[in-house]
């Protein structure tokens, strides 16, 4: 039996060294390569979350999300700056994001499964807006992430068709 794939956390930004930590997953009747096209297509987030606006990657016409790639968005409110760290087509893809008060990074792992793929992703916070959005408002940043894996989820089975 092969292992699950695991994030491949920076340090700083391991579970236990951060504030927050939000882990979700959803297995998806889709194949990885659809739900990694909806994924990296960056600027059309808005289109199909209702938590992204705003999104424009910098040095890329087409939206489209590459390794090392710059993008600034708004979600939970605040415009964040962002950029790739790790980009393995249909595998992985993970970013760093700051803001004020905000220090993130955020990771996502496609893994194939005979019926399509399950996707995880997980989120690690430093930062007193991540302490007090931890305090205020427990449980939004997982219930928007498992929004965000619903609506992944729909886009890529409706680009398949």
């Amino acid at each position: 039996m092969t292992p699950t794939p695991e994030i491949n956390w920076p340090e700083k930004y391991r579970p236990e060294n951060c504030a927050v930590h939000v882990a979700n997953e959803l297995a998806m009747d889709v194949a990885p390569e659809a739900v990694w096209n909806c994924l990296i297509q960056a600027s059309r987030w808005p289109e199909w979350y209702i938590n992204a606006a705003n999104v424009v990657v910098r040095d890329a016409p087409d939206g489209k999300l590459s390794d090392g790639a710059d993008f600034r968005w708004k979600t939970f409110g605040v415009t964040i700056e962002t950029k790739v760290k790790e980009f393995l087509p249909r595998e992985r893809i993970a970013w760093s994001a700051k803001a004020f008060g905000l220090d993130v990074y955020h990771a996502w792992l496609i893994i194939p499964t005979p019926n399509g793929c399950t996707v995880i992703t997980e989120e690690t916070q430093h930062g007193f807006l991540a302490r007090l959005g931890q305090f205020f408002m427990p449980g939004r940043m997982h219930k928007f992430h498992q929004i965000w894996l619903e609506s992944l989820f729909d886009r890529a089975k409706e680009a398949g068709r």
